[in-house]
């Protein structure tokens, strides 16, 4: 479990993922040292991870939610192979372990079929699969993560963070080059990769990474975030919401989702069930809170099923092992 300091630190990460240690430590109240060795003790302890993460569309590619029905002696294999992906950004296991739950990134004018039997092994133990179209993610970018875990920074604390954070995207998308791969192979597995250290990597001068920096990022095609293992700061139930709204309600009730600090993400998709929603709280009784209470106060729900997830194996640029978060590793 973290303390204090700990949750100041994350909490100022959650406002500017690559903030000095020094403008860290100040608003947490330590010196720029302990806030570099907090920092580096609950990464080391696969606690957290920022990462810097490119936008599927730079690359011509949608999300996808899959849900894939098992045989629950098959299903551990099956996600496996699925965790392994360098395309599949999320793996959950779900419904007592029988379902998978996972988000491949694909083209959109894909056939439909493609967009599975590539991704997936041919097995007996897949009894039934349902794909949908991820249309909107709700939230600001780098804003709307889960913020269930307390440590509430104040407004002045966070206009310190923030003066100095690259703006909102306001595109257009710049695909990456060649050049880039290292620059961005060094921000996947760390999103905090100083800029000597990425110069080093690249060959450019530290002005160049800057600069190429400042330009993946002004055209939200390289985004940040902070990964974090609900579990180790106290919350043990992760579940997805699938809601029923109303066209015309739909934005105004995905934002307003996207803005609680239980929801992870929110996002508008193709289905029965026009909206999903990831949700952290710290037991069962808690969820109940949250559904009876903050959902329930949303109006223009009209009807909602719930996944618990019984575990996670994968989720934006991690994978999960072990109750640490750890980089992916080869495909």
């Amino acid at each position: 479990m973290i303390d204090e300091v700990d949750g100041q630190i994350l909490r100022s990460l959650y406002h500017h993922p690559r903030a000095s240690f020094r403008l860290i430590g100040e608003v947490a109240g330590v010196s720029e040292q302990t806030a570099a060795r907090r920092y580096q003790a609950l990464r080391r302890e696969g606690v957290m991870r920022v990462v810097g993460l490119i936008n599927p569309e730079v690359r011509g590619l949608a999300r996808w939610i899959t849900r894939i029905r098992c045989r629950p002696d098959r299903v551990a294999p099956l996600a496996d192979a699925l965790t392994r992906r360098p395309d599949i950004a999320y793996v959950g296991l779900a419904s007592g372990g029988s379902e998978i739950i996972c988000v491949i990134n694909s083209p959109v004018d894909a056939p439909h079929d493609d967009v599975l039997l590539r991704q997936l092994p041919k097995a007996a133990s897949v009894l039934d699969v349902s794909i949908d179209l991820l249309i909107h993610p709700f939230g600001t970018v780098g804003l709307s993560e889960w913020s269930g875990y307390g440590s509430r920074l104040t407004p002045d604390q966070v206009a310190r963070l923030t003066a100095d954070r690259p703006p909102a995207a306001t595109g257009p998308l710049q695909p990456p080059t060649v050049e880039d791969t290292p620059l961005l192979d060094a921000l996947a597995e760390d999103g905090r990769t100083t800029h000597t250290r990425l110069a080093e990597l690249t060959g450019w001068s530290k002005a160049r990474v800057a600069r190429r920096l400042a330009a993946l990022e002004s055209s939200g095609s390289l985004s940040y975030d902070v990964d974090l293992l609900p579990e180790r700061l106290g919350h043990h139930l992760n579940a997805a919401l699938w809601l029923r709204v109303a066209p015309a309600h739909l934005q105004r009730v995905g934002e307003e989702l996207a803005d609680h600090d239980e929801v992870a993400f929110a996002g508008a998709m193709s289905g029965d069930h026009n909206i999903m929603v990831v949700v952290y709280c710290r037991d069962a009784e808690d969820f109940y809170r949250y559904l009876t209470t903050r959902v329930a106060a949303v109006p223009g729900v009209d009807a909602y099923s719930v996944s618990i997830h019984v575990r996670r194996l994968k989720q934006a640029a991690s994978l999960i092992a072990h109750g640490r978060l750890l980089p992916p590793g080869p495909a």
